[in-house]
């Protein structure tokens, strides 16, 4: 009898998926043509840019070819010490979240002004919602 595995991805594999999605997304390429030019499906590819299935390395070398960069382009994040890997695995996580990329590619566009006023807008935002959120925390339950 098989047993279904529980276990989370590893944080390294989320971290290669990630930059695999990156760089796609930064030069406009498709999961379904990505996938195409390494003869997977483009539901193989949302597996290995969420990190739930594991990129070989001669995947590695077929993707990074069709993504028209080095291996060691996606591998980057894995360089220097052990807390700017941790830093860079935690920006990465950040970049996964719908929208981030999206958010932070149309953010670099802007006018410096206009990113100061949406900065504060988001500042604002996120204080209204610590505070409800610590607020509602501390209301008692009815019984």
């Amino acid at each position: 009898m098989s047993e279904v595995s529980t276990k989370a991805p590893d944080p390294m594999d989320i971290a290669l998926g990630a930059a695999v999605r990156i760089r796609r997304r930064t030069i406009g390429m498709s999961q379904e043509a990505l996938a195409d030019q390494c003869g997977v499906s483009f539901q193989q590819i949302q597996k290995y840019e969420n990190g739930t299935n594991r990129i070989s390395f001669s995947r590695l070398v077929q993707i990074s070819r069709a993504l028209r960069c080095r291996v060691t382009d996606l591998m980057d994040v894995f360089d220097g010490a052990d807390m700017e890997t941790a830093e860079d695995l935690n920006l990465l996580n950040r970049m996964r979240t719908p929208g981030a990329l999206e958010l932070l590619t149309g953010y670099e566009k802007l006018a410096p002004e206009v990113r100061s006023s949406i900065l504060n807008l988001v500042r604002t935002l996120t204080a209204q919602q610590d505070t409800a959120v610590s607020t509602s925390q501390k209301q008692p339950v009815a019984a």
